[in-house]
């Protein structure tokens, strides 16, 4: 990194900078396991003094440097798997509205507004690409873009069809009804990762509709990609600039033919990853939202929590640590049974 020319292949010098920072987080991961496996002896042999006010200062620190050294050894034998290059990739997340008509544009919302919340935690970075509102105040369907660090590592999990058990505003009766809203999440595609080809495009501009102001509602800002080997369609209206537009469209094209391609490689790979945490297809029923409850169901890894309320606010940290868990341990079982 410090030769002459580095920054000379933009490309090769970020793959690298990322490469160089994740082996600083191993190595400083790495010393704090170290440093506290030490102190964990070294309050175990203090808790036996016959001192007894420092042999309770020594026995109080213990759970908190077993935790902490738990924590540590997950992330370096996380840091030491195989490295996938997709998880350092900002990601592209559609949600759409799916079975319970106005409900399920409304639980839709919610979501978007809940990975909102976690990505403002996390320090990331969101931005609108389309949006189609219903008429209630939810979303028949939203895509947008979140950047920043290791974006698709964290939420590369919530693809899959989310399910929702509350009593509607509308409900007279006070009965609990069932919607669901699918998510997908795309990992981010480069120009390298997928060629497109002009001859297989067909690119048109259209009328935006929706709410967005006077500018967006009277414009042919709108652009509708359409990839014509596989009829993959996309469509983007967000901003006002028909050439803006069009290149968000061809991004959220190139993360689709790159999910596809992904994907299939996973299958042909993987069949037992598949299984343990889900292939984030979007007909997979991954987790339940049970609001009378407060309960939050992940059917992956049979995870069961009673804080729905802090987890729609954004607080999805414990549910994607578990996730990440149950991840890891399945890819150390694949690396076993290839050795």
């Amino acid at each position: 990194m410090a030769q002459e020319g580095f920054f000379d292949d933009p490309r090769a010098a970020a793959e690298l900078t990322k490469e160089y920072n994740r082996t600083k987080e191993l190595l400083e991961n790495w010393e704090k396991l170290e440093k506290s496996r030490e102190e964990l002896e070294e309050n175990r042999e203090l808790a036996k003094t016959d001192d007894a006010e420092m042999a309770e200062m020594a026995a109080e620190e213990i759970p908190v440097l077993e935790a902490t050294i738990e924590d540590l050894e997950a992330k370096v034998q996380y840091a030491l798997l195989p490295h996938d290059p997709t998880e350092d990739r900002d990601a592209i997340v559609e949600i759409r509205a799916g079975t319970g008509g106005d409900e399920a544009s409304l639980f839709a919302g919610d979501l978007y507004r809940m990975y909102q919340r976690y990505a403002e935690t996390r320090g990331w970075k969101t931005e609108s690409v389309e949006a189609s509102p219903s008429e209630v105040g939810g979303f028949k369907e939203v895509v947008f873009k979140v950047s920043g660090d290791e974006v698709f590592r964290f939420l590369k999990y919530e693809s899959g069809v989310h399910r929702v058990q509350r009593v509607p505003d509308t409900e007279t009766q006070g009965r609990i009804h069932t919607s669901t809203a699918t998510v997908a999440v795309l990992p981010e595609a480069e120009e390298v990762d997928v060629e497109l080809k002009p001859d297989e495009l067909h690119i048109q501009a259209t009328r935006a509709g929706g709410p967005g102001g006077q500018h967006v509602n009277t414009t042919d800002s709108a652009v509708q990609v359409t990839h014509l080997p596989t009829g993959i369609m996309v469509k983007c209206q967000d901003g006002r600039s028909q050439g803006k537009n069009k290149e968000k469209a061809l991004q959220i094209l190139r993360a689709k033919l790159l999910e596809a391609k992904i994907r299939e490689e996973h299958e042909k790979y993987s069949a037992h990853r598949k299984n343990l945490i889900g292939s984030g297809g979007r007909e997979e029923k991954i987790r339940t939202y049970n609001f009378p409850q407060n309960r939050l169901t992940d059917h992956r890894v049979n995870m069961t929590l009673y804080n729905l309320d802090q987890v729609m606010t954004g607080d999805l940290e414990e549910t994607i640590s578990t996730l990440q868990t149950a991840e890891m341990a399945d890819r150390l079982a694949e690396l076993e049974a290839s050795a």
